[in-house]
């Protein structure tokens, strides 16, 4: 397996105070790694960074081994795709709202014609394409969402605690759902939660962030049977895996 994303030295400042201190972390391809930890623990800092939203302060980010500052934002966004807990729909139909980010990047019709079934179909929603945003539940929305993030075929996938919205049945089933669909194709992930139970069961890895900072970071039975240390123990709140 090779790096598709390392970070090294990193530090990210928002108003005025240190919000992420990061010495190192890699994202191997093909793998998900949830990012866990409080409120005001870095995490969403963290995928801002990686998404170019928000500039480090200092360090590197490294892109399949390149700097991502060599690129434009422009293109490195093309790289990859983020979705936030709220799916932020188009009042237009399911098919044309999975169909927008490959308009925007000026992918051809017949391509676009392909990509959204398949996407609808693999997201386990292929009867809501003439559906407008507006008539769909939590759950649908939020597949329509990842649908729409996945059908750009992106090489990072950045997701900011897309679950937290949904109520718990609609919660169980969509992560299930996206845990098989992220591993049959192979698309590195880097996943956002504060819910331990999903990040033990989507993440191939989970890091621990407390105070801007990584305190752990391993596969997921490592985590929960062996904390670091006694603040980890804490926010791991005895949890058994």
């Amino acid at each position: 397996m090779s790096t598709l994303i390392e970070v090294r030295d990193l530090l990210v400042v928002r108003g005025g105070l240190p919000a992420l201190q990061l010495a190192d972390l890699k994202v191997e391809k093909g793998e998900i790694l949830a990012v866990v930890g409080p409120n005001g623990a870095g995490k969403s800092t963290l995928l801002l960074a990686l998404g170019r939203l928000l500039p480090p302060q200092r360090g590197r980010i490294l892109f399949d081994g390149q700097p991502a500052a060599a690129e434009s934002d422009t293109d490195y966004r093309r790289r990859i795709a983020l979705v936030m807990q709220d799916p932020l729909l188009f009042d237009t139909s399911v098919f044309d709202n999975v169909a927008a980010g490959l308009r925007f990047r000026g992918i051809d019709k017949d391509e676009i014609r392909r990509r959204v079934p398949l996407w609808l179909e693999r997201l386990g929603i292929p009867q809501l394409g003439k559906r407008r945003a507006g008539e769909l539940s939590g759950g649908e929305a939020q597949r329509v969402n990842l649908a729409r993030a996945l059908a750009l075929e992106p090489q990072l996938l950045l997701l900011d605690e897309p679950f937290s919205a949904l109520d718990p049945p609609t919660r169980i089933r969509l992560v299930g759902d996206l845990g098989r669909l992220l591993r049959e194709q192979g698309v590195t992930t880097v996943l956002v939660t504060h819910d331990l139970e999903e990040a033990a069961r989507l993440a191939d890895r989970v890091a621990v962030f407390l105070g801007g900072q990584l305190r752990q970071h391993g596969l997921p039975e490592q985590i929960f049977k062996a904390p670091v240390d006694a603040e980890v123990a804490a926010f791991l709140g005895g949890m058994v895996w």
